[in-house]
């Protein structure tokens, strides 16, 4: 990976969970619990049909929440409040990442589907916060669109005054760097395996080590 495939980026985006956090911590199973117990109550369901409604949701329109919005117009504050109620002691902090991240030139932001307050419980948690993030935005920021719609990343890469030519993008899911890739950013896939496309460009299983390198 050459140095020179990032040089011209002055903005670091970067997705929040099994991107920030490694997915052996496993946080984002107790986020799936609390989903399927929610639509198991709301939508009066059997907890079978709860959990085939949460993955199918996640699969057709991006969120488990989006699904909710359009088909059972939900309102979004007392559902992210609900799932984002969740025990985050598996988190630990990574001041070696955080050392990465603080030697990346220029703007460094957080953009996720989830929302702020459960973003900054995750980064401080991790020990990423203390101003190591200019700005975190959250689904709310992109009026309830998720990733990988393009409405949310043009509606946060906007309220950010983004350049997406002079941007990279972080993100464990694959799907969610088609957009970004078309609109000019950098993208590296951060997951385990690699999963192959033409719109992720770069992919690491450890972030510390490739931001590292980025910045010798």
């Amino acid at each position: 990976m050459p140095q020179t495939d990032f040089s011209h980026v002055d903005t670091w985006v970067f997705d929040l969970d099994n991107t920030l956090y490694p997915p052996q911590m496993r946080l984002f199973d107790q986020i799936e619990q609390r989903m399927t117990d929610w639509v198991m109550t709301r939508l009066n369901v059997s907890r079978d049909r709860a959990d085939h409604l949460r993955q199918h949701y996640w699969a057709l329109y991006g969120t488990t929440l989006a699904g909710l919005m359009h088909e059972h117009a939900i309102e979004p504050g007392e559902y992210l409040a609900d799932v984002h109620d969740i025990d985050f002691s598996p988190l630990t902090p990574d001041p070696d990442l955080a050392a990465a991240i603080a030697a990346l030139p220029g703007r460094r932001i957080v953009f996720t589907n989830a929302d702020t307050p459960y973003a900054h419980k995750v980064l401080a948690a991790r020990g990423l916060d203390g101003g190591l993030f200019h700005a975190v935005y959250g689904v709310e920021h992109a009026g309830y669109h998720p990733k990988p719609r393009r409405e949310a990343f043009e509606t946060v890469f906007a309220r950010d005054a983004l350049a997406p030519t002079r941007a990279a993008m972080f993100e464990d899911d694959p799907r969610n760097l088609a957009v970004p890739h078309d609109m000019g950013l950098r993208t590296v896939h951060v997951a385990p395996e690699a999963a192959p496309a033409p719109h992720i460009q770069h992919h690491t299983a450890d972030l510390t080590a490739f931001l590292r390198r980025l910045t010798r």
